[in-house]
């Protein structure tokens, strides 16, 4: 309008009747992998502590709905002093992923205590990945539309992470936004199982980072 971008924005990104069935589904799903998964997480709890000093799980502070700042948590994959030079993003053959890191992060392992975060309502199992404050203030300089991924819940899987990956600098993060910006417009039960099925197909190539 008058040379002016403009972007529609409705309500309801997605009908009630769905937006029911997917926190229902998240909320039993999440039950099921923390019951059922139980054994994986002692053996990948135990291989955690016996890979180096440090706690079991790892909590950080991560933007959810409504941009309403919730704790992550997820298997240690790295050294306790990893951040001690201010956050950075993980890259290929990082320096501060331990041994049994790089294996849960190419399995995805290091992400399955993210259930918890499901079932209590801070994420969803399919949705944006949710990002640390510090990140989203760059990103938002250069893509002020990332705002628009508050208005769900992040996921423990997502469009972007199985058709672009894990992002290694802010950059990547921004090509990477127009996937998650593609699947909010067309949110819905049917796209979620679609990218449940790719991200099986991700984790079984060991293609994670």
């Amino acid at each position: 309008l008058f040379g002016e971008p403009l972007v529609e924005i409705y309500p309801d990104i997605i009908p009630q009747w769905q937006k029911s069935m997917k926190r229902s589904f998240d909320v039993v799903a999440s039950f099921l992998a923390l019951t059922i998964l139980s054994p994986v997480y002692l053996i990948v709890a135990i291989m955690v502590k016996r890979s180096s000093m440090g706690p079991i799980f790892y909590r950080q502070d991560r933007i959810g709905v409504n941009g309403i700042t919730f704790k992550i948590i997820k298997f240690r994959s790295m050294y306790t002093d990893a951040e001690k030079e201010g956050p950075k993003l993980a890259s290929d053959n990082d320096p501060r992923i331990t041994p049994w890191g790089q294996v849960m992060r190419k399995t995805r392992l290091d992400e399955i205590p993210q259930f918890w975060n499901v079932l209590k309502g801070d994420m969803s199992i399919v949705g944006p990945r949710p990002e640390r404050q510090f990140f989203i203030d760059q990103i938002i300089e250069k893509a002020p539309h990332y705002r628009f991924l508050l208005r769900v819940r992040p996921g423990i899987t997502s469009w972007g992470q199985v058709k672009y990956g894990y992002a290694e600098n802010v950059e990547e993060m921004i090509q990477r936004l127009r996937y998650d910006i593609l699947y909010i417009e067309n949110m819905s039960i049917f796209l979620d199982i679609r990218i449940l099925f790719n991200t099986i197909l991700v984790v079984l190539r060991k293609e994670g980072k």
